[in-house]
């Protein structure tokens, strides 16, 4: 049975802290794969913590294992650029991923907007 998975990623070895996260080696080869693990509906959401070393990932899986076997096909996996740091299933209890998901959009086309003005 699938259940929700909270994971956090830190920089590895191969993270170079003088580039930024598009500067990083491999970067359109890892974009690529976690827009597939997206669209597949295994990641949820994702995106680093700001201030820190780490991403956090909400993913849909079966257990702790599939996500370890998924994440290490990440071309920043093998590259050490990207590092698994801890997996923990997760309850949603409050609010839902589809509701908070549609309210940050509609907060972010309004915010864009009133930038234009």
């Amino acid at each position: 049975m699938k259940r929700l998975f909270v994971v956090i990623r830190s920089h590895g070895a191969g993270w170079r802290a003088s580039r930024s996260m598009e500067d990083q080696e491999d970067w359109q080869a890892h974009a690529s794969f976690m827009n597939t693990l997206e669209k597949e509906g295994f990641v949820l959401l994702g995106g680093p913590l700001e201030g820190t070393n780490e991403v956090l990932l909400v993913i849909r899986a079966s257990t702790a294992d599939e996500i370890v076997e998924r994440l290490l096909a990440d071309p920043w996996s093998s590259g050490d650029i990207l590092r698994i740091s801890r997996i923990t299933p997760w309850t949603l209890r409050l609010g839902s991923l589809s509701q908070g998901i549609a309210a940050f959009q509609d907060s972010a086309v309004h915010n864009d907007s009133s930038d234009e003005r």
